[in-house]
């Protein structure tokens, strides 16, 4: 496999990702959460996955086996909390509050627990990695460890400016730590 591309592939999906939390975030800040910001969170999810490997694959020769460890129990986390982001923005939206009360209080509720609890300690983890790889410029890092969890125990909540405010900072650390594995471009001789 060419890692190049894939690093290409992951840094495009994790700007995308972080447009789809940070311009719905930002839009809701003023208008609250509607159909259209909805969508676009809930299909911009799909982004994580790709985003995520790239990540790791570019500071996995430092991170060690807690890296490798961090890396799956954070890919296990996304793989639930996007399924929940998705039933959240894609389905929950639009049902009346007294059904999503009542999933709310099932077993749906109890998986809904858990993959945030899921969530939230891979997110932490691989946050940890890619301080302690150095690979990753630390602030969008720290910012990846805090903002995505805050996201995950925000929603529930109803939208408020705090709320927004948090997506917008989640998506500008997504995107930056996405853009820090895209490979160095090599500048061209210069003819003499």
């Amino acid at each position: 496999m060419d890692l190049t591309w894939f690093q290409r592939f992951g840094a495009v999906s994790g700007v995308l990702l972080a447009l789809s939390i940070g311009v719905p975030g930002a839009v809701e800040a003023f208008t609250g959460e509607t159909s259209a910001t909805s969508f676009v969170l809930g299909l911009g999810v799909a982004f994580s996955a790709p985003a995520v490997t790239a990540l790791y694959l570019h500071h996995r020769a430092t991170a060690g086996r807690f890296g490798a460890f961090a890396y799956a129990a954070n890919l296990l986390g996304l793989g639930l909390f996007t399924g929940v982001a998705f039933a959240l923005n894609m389905v929950l939206f639009y049902l009346d509050q007294s059904t999503v009360d009542t999933l709310r209080e099932g077993p749906t509720g109890l998986a809904l627990q858990i993959s945030a609890v899921v969530f939230l300690a891979g997110t932490i983890l691989f946050s940890v990695s890619m301080v302690r790889s150095g690979g990753f410029p630390r602030l969008p890092a720290v910012g990846y460890g805090v903002t995505l969890p805050l996201l995950a125990l925000l929603a529930p909540l109803p939208d408020s400016p705090a709320t927004s405010g948090v997506h917008v900072l989640a998506a500008v650390s997504v995107a930056w730590l996405s853009l820090s594995v895209l490979p160095a471009r090599r500048a061209a001789p210069v003819a003499a």
